[in-house]
């Protein structure tokens, strides 16, 4: 089930279902730990005897963020017990505070007695071995705890705080947990429980006839008792509901601090690049790591996740962030990638959240032989948005501190890393880390990292160091357009792969191949750059109703269609967008961005209901595939409407 709502504050992030039950719970960094990790924290209502959680068949639900915001709006109604709900959830902004508000309306004559049960069902430290949780009756909460981290869970209806609570064992024996517990409209009272354990809270008020009653419920997170305390005190001091809406103005504030003239684009369209920067600032940790995704559902096809820093997506996204004019916000990823640069020059794989190397599948022994176990474009592309960011905002002092730690040592590695009678990069791993060799996207993005490295090493007097830079970069590009461009087929290949001791072009339809125009190799309206990019657009393109670009041809990764003609893969978001950045930049009039506006409208037309984008569409139904939300289909779509705004502006001049 992809996360259809996500909040969070840069350090505590939280994933709700569509019944708006806390599905990941990320904390202290976003991506680590998850003390959640994908089970459900129910939401139950008692009413005059009757009992229902929110996850019954019986609800229906609306799902949406308050305009402009990282508080959501959900509206669940239930028919036979005549009741609505009004659910904001938000993290507060600078604390980890999480915040949900309940306002319940009740449809009938009589007054109605409404009791509202949540169930804390965490793995602290993703493991369920040692937890426990506890009533306590200095402050009238429970708490779960194991070592370090503590959270503890409160609530406020008009002046009374919990109306009962229990804490049991789950998920072991026979025990299911004690959400079982609340079906009754009754909770036991056992005061502690240790071991895999839950806890369930309940709290009571009456609602007028056709009046609706207003009811809070929050967690804080510490490193001990007195910290989460401390948080819950200040919740209550200040009214969850005062910060709840101080959060809602801060996002409104945060969104909207720079004016943008949108053009002729939609009202759908703008709300989407709105929310899209804001769920790119839920998916970065303030210490620097972009995450590519934070959805623990993908464990249920491959035991691991995406919750890791790819230094291409987070290159990729800083890169669509500092055009969209949030420069501050991914300072620290500069930093975070030259804290975890290799002392020979190169980026790992990915990365945690804490900067330590994340899970590989790249193996340093292929065939008998040694490699480096790297996929280089990662490495280049830190710099060619270090470059954009400078070009951008014009702050000197950021690639000043990057000098020498990340920009020298990763140039020298690139400089020096060079198949010399290819006059490209030696071979790594592919973007879609699947195949080892040289790619066209790759020695691209090699190219642009090279001419930032020249363009920084001029702006700071070291000119010696600029020429030798520049000139391997001027190399990698006429290897580029000797090796990669396939004259038959009038398009850039995939790439070379070595057989039988000879470099043979990999001639498969590739979306990557964008990579020419966008790190600078060849402007977009070379007549080979338009051969190519026409070339997948008619060969990559989904032909059924919902459209759409695959990856490349025959793409495997959760393949919906063997019909390989017709369904070459499934539509990606990012990759569909690739065309349309070609197509803007390659838009010599206000027509020619008539294309570019439709995919933006289709990304529109393809989000979930609350406007999370995910990584892959089905095919057939254009339901997600894979993680949602995914950080990179968010911020290709960012930077897709930045690129279009402003060539918009400038052919209407």
């Amino acid at each position: 089930m992809p996360r259809q709502l996500v909040i969070g504050n840069g350090k505590f992030l939280i994933n709700l279902d569509s019944h708006t039950y806390m599905r990941d719970l990320y904390y202290p960094y976003v991506g680590q730990l998850n003390h959640v990790g994908g089970y459900q924290c129910r939401v139950g209502i008692w009413v005059d005897g009757s009992f229902s959680w929110l996850s019954d068949p019986e609800w229906s639900f609306q799902l949406s963020y308050v305009e402009d915001s990282l508080v959501t709006e959900v509206k669940a109604s239930h028919y036979h017990l005549g009741i609505t709900l009004i659910i904001n959830d938000g993290v507060h902004q600078r604390e980890d505070i999480y915040l949900k508000r309940v306002r319940i309306q009740n449809h009938w004559e009589t007054v109605r007695e409404v009791r509202m049960f949540f169930n804390q069902d965490l793995v602290i430290n993703e493991t369920e071995v040692g937890d426990t949780a506890a009533y306590y009756p200095l402050n009238n909460t429970v708490f779960h705890y194991k070592k370090d981290r503590y959270f503890m869970f409160n609530g406020l209806t008009g002046t009374e705080g919990l109306f009962q609570y229990t804490t049991g064992v789950k998920r072991f024996y026979n025990a299911e947990g004690t959400w079982r517990d609340a079906e009754d409209g009754h909770l036991m009272g056992n005061a502690i429980a240790q071991g895999s354990v839950d806890s369930t809270i309940s709290f009571r008020l009456h609602v007028p006839p056709n009046s609706e009653e207003s009811l809070y419920y929050w967690m804080t997170a510490g490193k001990n008792l007195e910290e989460v305390k401390k948080l819950d005190s200040y919740v209550k001091e200040s009214h969850p509901g005062n910060l709840l809406d101080r959060a809602q103005i801060y996002w409104k504030r945060w969104v909207n601090k720079s004016e943008r003239d949108y053009g002729n684009l939609s009202e759908a369209c703008i709300r989407l690049y709105k929310m899209s920067l804001l769920i790119v600032r839920t998916q970065t940790d303030v210490n620097g790591a972009i995450i590519a995704a934070n959805d623990s559902d993908i464990m249920q096809s491959n035991r691991d996740h995406y919750s890791y820093m790819w230094p291409r997506d987070g290159a990729l996204i800083a890169y669509a962030m500092t055009m969209a004019g949030y420069q501050g916000m991914i300072t620290p990823f500069f930093h975070f990638c030259a804290n975890a640069l290799s002392p020979e020059g190169y980026l790992h794989h990915k990365y945690n959240p804490d900067g330590t190397v994340g899970s590989s599948w790249h193996p340093y022994l292929n065939n008998g032989k040694m490699q480096l176990p790297i996929q280089e474009d990662e490495t280049a592309l830190v710099l060619f948005a270090l470059w954009q960011d400078y070009v951008r905002h014009g702050v000197i002092e950021l690639p000043q501190s990057l000098y020498r730690t990340l920009i020298r040592r990763a140039a020298r590695f690139m400089s020096s890393y060079i198949e010399a009678d290819l006059n490209l990069p030696k071979p790594s791993y592919d973007l879609w880390e699947e195949r080892y060799g040289i790619y066209t996207f790759t020695a691209s993005a090699v190219y642009g990292g090279l001419i930032a490295a020249a363009n920084f090493c001029s702006l700071f007097g070291d000119e010696e160091r600029s020429s030798r830079y520049r000139h391997t970069a001027e190399r990698i590009k006429s290897g580029i357009l000797k090796h990669l461009w396939d004259e038959k087929e009038g398009r850039f290949v995939r790439g070379l792969y070595l057989e039988g001791g000879q470099w043979v072009q990999d001639k498969t339809l590739e979306s990557s191949v964008y990579g020419i125009f966008e790190f600078g190799v060849l402007p977009a309206d070379d007549t080979r750059v338009v051969s190519t990019m026409k070339a997948n657009k008619a060969g990559l393109t989904i032909k059924t109703d919902i459209g759409g670009v695959a990856r490349y041809y025959h793409d495997y990764y959760f393949q919906r269609s063997s019909d390989i003609d017709n369904v070459p893969g499934n539509p990606w978001i990012i990759c569909t967008l690739w065309i349309a950045e070609w197509e803007i930049e390659y838009a010599k009039t206000l027509s020619d961005l008539e294309s570019p506006r439709r995919t933006l409208e289709w990304v529109v037309s393809h989000a979930i209901e609350s406007g999370i984008l995910p990584e892959q569409l089905d095919p057939f139904d254009g339901s997600p595939v894979s993680v949602a939300p995914l950080t990179w289909s968010h911020a290709t779509y960012v930077l897709t409407v930045v690129k279009y705004t402003e060539k918009y502006k400038k052919l209407s001049l």
